[in-house]
């Protein structure tokens, strides 16, 4: 249902200026990628709760204070790991240093492949792709603004309608940062 919902909202983008402007800029293509994703999550839920209430997974455990089992080491965090390899690999490039950016990548590579991520290739144009997919912190997008700013200018919105009507008329970063920046005051 998520995946569905998202890529409906992408046809309801194509026909206002952030899903025209989709190739113009990366941040654009961040913009519209991160509000295809949060819409897509929270419609994809509704659907399931109206028309296929039996088939929702269990809302999370609620976490105990007092553990009565030793504690098992966490369990591989994709997510995590994904946003310390983008960290490291920008810093590495910030300081102009290419080939340990490319030697780190393979070397991260191999230690996603070890723990059942089996990434074929691990570079730039890998974050590029999936670094526009920003509705969560962390992950391949790094510590890129856009999403940040995208997310919290869905939390300032109303309802999910009133964040989608919002966001297909920006053409900009500067204007979704304006935005976020008005709803504050």
């Amino acid at each position: 249902m998520e995946v569905v919902a998202h890529e409906w909202v992408h046809n309801f983008l194509s026909l206002r200026p952030l899903g025209v402007k989709y190739y113009a800029s990366p941040e654009l293509r961040t913009m519209n990628e991160t509000a295809a994703s949060l819409a897509g999550t929270e419609i994809g839920r509704a659907v399931m709760e109206r028309f296929y209430p039996d088939l929702l997974p269990p809302p999370p455990p609620v976490e105990v204070t007092e553990p009565s089992e030793p504690e098992k080491p966490p369990a591989f965090d994709f997510r995590d790991e994904m946003r310390q390899t983008r960290v490291r690999v920008d810093q590495l490039l910030a300081a102009g240093k290419v080939d340990q950016a490319e030697d780190y990548m393979e070397e991260r590579r191999r230690f996603f492949w070890d723990n059942g991520y089996h990434l074929r290739k691990l570079n730039q144009a890998y974050f590029a792709f999936h670094g526009a997919y920003a509705d969560e912190p962390g992950g391949a997008a790094g510590e890129d603004p856009v999403g940040e700013a995208v997310r919290d200018l869905f939390k300032q919105s109303l309802s999910l309608a009133s964040f989608l009507k919002r966001i297909a008329w920006m053409t900009s970063y500067e204007q979704l940062l304006e935005s976020v920046s008005s709803s504050l005051n």
